[in-house]
């Protein structure tokens, strides 16, 4: 945005500092207007005919889109992406470690990314790799869905899964 003597248009639409419309008027008037307020003049929509400037305190709009953007910020989710490697001839205790693993990332808010490693001639049977993915999405089907399907990328196949939706009760806790 330009500001008092950045703009350079020969005349200007104006908006007063209370939003009335003032008219089209020379840059110089404009200007003069601004200052006897001790306000400053600013291009708000410089592709208009003739372009649109609006009298106001520029230090304050700063100040206060700085705080709207800082409690945006505050206000989301970042979701992170957690990791959980599996291997092709994984055991039962250690899947079920790794599957209970990925529920409580997924209940936590975050999304899991299953990877399982073939090694060496692990790489002639990409079916079996593809059985264990299907059993782990069983494993966390109540937590999660699937986001991104198996797929082989170089030795690894990968896929990703979201939390479900958290579903609330209407009276707020649930008493068991």
């Amino acid at each position: 945005m330009l500001i008092n003597e950045e703009i350079r248009d020969k005349e200007v639409r104006l908006i007063g500092p209370d939003g009335e419309q003032l008219g089209i008027m020379p840059l110089a008037s404009a200007q003069n207007m601004a200052m006897e307020k001790n306000l400053d003049l600013v291009k708000i929509a410089p592709q208009a005919t003739p372009p649109v400037c609006k009298i106001m305190d520029y230090g304050k709009y700063k100040f206060e889109q700085a705080k709207r953007e800082k409690e945006a910020r505050k206000n989301q989710k970042v979701i992170e992406i957690k990791e959980v490697r599996l291997s092709l001839n994984i055991d039962t205790n250690d899947f079920n470690t790794k599957a209970n693993r990925a529920i409580k990332f997924l209940e936590s808010g975050d999304k899991v990314k299953v990877s399982l490693r073939f090694r060496g001639r692990e790489m002639a049977h990409p079916e079996l790799g593809t059985n264990i993915m299907k059993r782990f999405i069983d494993a966390v089907a109540a937590a999660g869905s699937v986001e991104k399907l198996p797929k082989m990328e170089g030795r690894s196949m990968i896929m990703f899964i979201a939390p479900k939706p958290a579903t609330t009760t209407k009276g707020g806790t649930k008493n068991a």
